[in-house]
């Protein structure tokens, strides 16, 4: 079975091996396939004025859609901390496996769009 790899981000660079998708509604476009994820990385601020990346989270609950290890790299602090918060939240009450890693590790925004 291939794993995914999954990177939520309107400007930075994409790692190799990761899928980029650089709106929330492209982001739960993929999500909604029936694909089995190894690493989901999210923004939150998206440069979109009606979804950013808190959006996703609420649609990953709500879907019970999750992967081995979810990161939430925003940085911004307020934002990501929320994203991180509702995705441990979901995991303690049973939405997720508690095997999933959830990570808050906010990258710097200097690099540049692709």
């Amino acid at each position: 079975m291939e794993l995914y790899n999954i990177f939520l981000d309107d400007t930075r660079c994409c790692p190799e091996g990761y899928t980029l998708v650089r709106s929330a509604e492209e982001c739960m476009e993929v999500l909604s396939t029936d694909r089995v994820y190894k690493h989901i990385s999210l923004d939150h601020d998206l440069g979109s004025k009606s979804l950013n990346g808190y959006a996703v989270v609420e649609y990953m609950i709500e879907n019970k859609i999750y992967a081995e290890r979810i990161t939430v790299h925003s940085a911004n602090a307020g934002g990501g901390k929320r994203m991180y918060e509702s995705l441990l939240r979901a995991r303690e009450q049973g939405v997720f496996p508690s095997h999933v890693k959830v990570y808050l590790r906010p990258m710097p925004l200097f690099q540049k769009q692709i």
